[in-house]
């Protein structure tokens, strides 16, 4: 059987390349707007495809065309793939010193190809580079990224792919025999391969990324709030659940705040459901930044809410919810105002359920209103 010359592989990574670059074309129309870089991504794989047509052309078309604009073409689709990793992070690309790269490195491209040809000095300008732009995509991604199995196996894939072509910077150094793209030497073989064979990792790698975040997204909105982004009823109480659980084991205390806006069906008959809406979010605003890390504050159901608060005794409990009415009190431009009432529960050694805390909590709630609203309760 007659061996793989490097024109065939060349052309394989390339139709390789299009595959996986149709494969995040399709994820882009189907997933959610939020996961952002798919497009640049898929433009990426588009442009390694022409640029292994162009590569796997030398000697048919112009060098100027199978050289020069190969490399370009190849170094646009190494910048797509680290514009889409910024992207992906929330980041804006920077533009303007992309297109600065591209313009300071076409002239010595076309110099060591058409006016002075060398293909060594060519392979240092590229592979270096090369490495330093997948260096810093390696950088973003595992130090953005969160510490799972597809960021890591991405950044690695990267890291690797980096030395490789500092490897072949440093062995164009070398007083070598002379070389071309389809010199079918030992060096050049295993050089086109594991570019052909990285690359194609890299796109499996921001593949999975994507799918991690697209499941973190679901996650989120079935564990969150729509409207408000604090936690839902159900996910609320397994956490509270947990916390019980382990302050009957320890000894612990912990508190409820049940918390409902005073009148707030009237704000929604004055001023519209969007004003009420923004009552909510701004409610919700108030309440987290007067907690610690690890209360949990979620939504109940319209304009009630609910306030988790670990190793807290009721002394404790009573002086966040006088923060909480006196924060929440105060005016804000372009918004009506409003009052809460707070109903405070703490957990009793007898108690192993957190229903009968939550309704100890309603129930102090409902005292509250009774006499007079815009005051704490305690059960």
């Amino acid at each position: 059987m007659a061996s793989l010359d490097l024109r065939s592989l060349i052309i394989m990574s390339g139709i390789m390349g299009l595959l996986l670059g149709g494969v995040m074309f399709f994820l882009r129309l189907s997933y959610p707007r939020s996961i952002r870089g798919l497009s640049l991504w898929a433009a990426a794989h588009a442009w390694v495809f022409l640029s292994a047509v162009l590569f796997a052309g030398r000697g048919f078309l112009p060098d100027f065309v199978s050289i020069v604009v190969a490399n370009l073409v190849m170094l646009t689709a190494v910048i797509s793939y680290h514009a889409g990793v910024e992207q992906f992070f929330g980041r804006r690309p920077a533009w303007a010193r992309w297109i600065v790269l591209l313009v300071l490195i076409a002239p010595p491209l076309y110099w060591y190809a058409l006016v002075e040809p060398n293909y060594n000095a060519r392979l240092i300008l590229v592979c270096l580079v090369w490495a330093c732009i997948f260096l810093s995509m390696a950088w973003t991604i595992w130090r953005q990224g969160p510490e799972n199995f597809s960021t890591r196996f991405t950044a690695v894939v990267l890291l690797i792919h980096a030395t490789v072509l500092l490897l072949r910077f440093f062995s164009a150094w070398m007083p070598l025999a002379e070389e071309g793209l389809l010199t079918p030497t030992r060096v050049q073989s295993l050089y086109v391969g594991s570019n052909a064979v990285m690359l194609l990792a890299l796109g499996m790698g921001l593949i999975l990324m994507a799918g991690d975040r697209l499941r973190a997204e679901f996650e989120h909105m079935a564990s969150h709030d729509a409207l408000t982004n604090v936690l839902t009823r159900r996910v609320f109480l397994d956490a509270c659940e947990q916390e019980l659980a382990r302050c009957r084991r320890h000894g612990r205390s912990m508190a409820l705040l049940l918390l409902d806006i005073d009148h707030f069906k009237a704000i929604n008959d004055t001023h519209g459901h969007q004003m009420g809406d923004r009552v909510l979010v701004d409610l919700v605003e108030r309440i987290a930044s007067l907690l610690r890390r690890p209360d949990q504050l979620a939504r109940f159901g319209g304009e009630e809410f609910v306030l988790l608060l670990p190793e807290t005794s009721q002394d404790e409990a009573v002086t966040v919810a006088e923060r909480i009415l006196a924060h929440v009190a105060d005016r804000r431009d372009g918004l009506p105002p409003i009052t809460v009432s707070i109903g405070v529960a703490t957990n009793r050694p007898d108690e192993d359920q957190i229903d009968t805390l939550l309704a100890r909590a309603d129930k102090a709630l409902y005292k509250a209103k009774d006499e007079g609203r815009n005051r704490i309760a305690l059960a």
